[in-house]
């Protein structure tokens, strides 16, 4: 009797099907806004920790809100990748940190030359191209 009741609550929990059209669709959005008007990118530190493993960590002022800087860190990470010879990288985390007016990004991604498995992955060349679209320096 106690599985018949578990299972309601479990499947009660699974994430709906628009929870990820949701998120495709802010990023969409967020893809198609312009660098914040005034700001100043602080520069890029990479650094390989292990085979395709990429730690980034940027610094920008003038940013809007913390997804200015993780679009930053995406940029950058998205040339590293080609820079290595690589075409696809997979987002495993970013950190958002402000003090004062510097906005930093401490961010982690795996690189491939194949399409990698997981929920945030991004195609190196066509990430490159929207950063400079968009005047968002890159590594």
């Amino acid at each position: 009797m106690s599985l018949v009741l578990a299972l309601p609550l479990m499947a009660a929990c699974a994430p709906t099907p628009d929870t990820g059209a949701a998120a495709l669709a802010t990023a969409e959005r967020r893809a198609a806004m312009p660098a914040p008007a005034g700001a100043v990118y602080e520069g890029i530190e990479t650094r390989l920790l292990d085979g395709d493993l990429v730690h980034f960590r940027v610094a920008m002022r003038g940013a809007r809100d913390d997804g200015d800087v993780a679009d930053y860190a995406e940029c950058a990470a998205a040339q590293y990748t080609l820079i290595r010879g690589y075409g696809f990288a997979r987002h495993l985390r970013t950190n958002v940190s402000r003090e004062g007016g510097l906005w930093t990004a401490d961010a982690v991604y795996t690189i491939s030359a194949a399409l990698p498995d997981g929920l945030r992955k991004l195609d190196a060349e066509v990430v490159v191209a929207d950063c400079t679209e968009r005047k968002i320096p890159t590594v």
